[in-house]
C-alpha cells in the first residue's frame, strides 16, 4: 500500500517549513514497482540548488522513518524527487501572487472575461495588475487562478543587442 499524497503533505509540511521553504505539493505515482514520490518547494526569492539539496535531505530522512516503521508505506522501494515549481504552475494563493511581482500573467476570473497584465502588488486579500497602463485591484476571491506569461524579456530589464 503507498501512502497517500495528503498524508504525505500532511507529514512533510512542518519539516519543510523548518528549512524556510513551503511545500507546494506532494505527488505518489508508480513507476514498475517503485513508488516516485515528487515534492515541490517554494519560497520567497526562489528555490536555488541549495534550498533543494537541504529540503531533500529532510525530505529523505522523513521517507525512510517512515519506510522503517511501516514498510509498506511507499512499497518495495521509492525515488524521492524535489523540485521547484514550473513557469506554467497555477497562481492560487497569495504568497504564488507576491513572489511574481513584476511578471505578466492571464487571470481567470469566477464572472467576466480573463485578464492580462503584470504584477503590481499582492496582499492576502487582493492582486493590483498594471493593464494596459492602468491599475485593476482584483480581489482574490474573484479569482479563479492565475497563469505567468513566459517573457523572453521582462520590463524593466535590458536586452542584449
Amino acid at each position: 500500500m503507498t501512502a497517500s499524497a495528503a498524508r504525505l503533505s500532511e507529514l512533510l509540511a512542518p519539516l519543510i517549513a523548518s528549512t524556510g521553504a513551503d511545500l507546494e505539493n506532494v505527488d505518489v505515482s508508480k513507476a514498475g514497482k517503485r513508488s516516485v514520490v515528487r515534492v515541490v518547494v517554494d519560497r520567497d526569492g526562489g528555490v536555488s540548488m541549495d534550498d533543494v539539496a537541504d529540503v531533500s535531505r529532510v525530505v529523505s530522512d522523513a521517507l525512510d522513518q517512515l519506510d522503517e516503521a511501516e514498510p509498506d508505506a511507499l512499497g518495495p522501494s521509492y525515488v524521492l524527487e524535489v523540485t521547484s515549481p514550473g513557469v506554467d504552475r497555477p497562481l492560487t494563493a497569495p504568497r504564488h501572487w507576491r513572489r511574481n511581482i513584476s511578471r505578466r500573467v492571464t487571470v481567470v476570473l469566477h464572472e467576466g472575461p480573463n485578464v492580462t497584465g503584470r504584477v503590481v502588488s499582492a496582499d492576502d486579500d487582493q492582486v493590483v495588475l498594471d493593464v494596459d497602463g492602468e491599475e485593476r485591484t482584483l480581489a482574490l476571491a474573484d479569482v479563479v487562478r492565475g497563469t505567468v506569461q513566459v517573457e523572453f524579456s521582462r520590463k524593466g530589464e535590458e536586452e542584449d543587442t
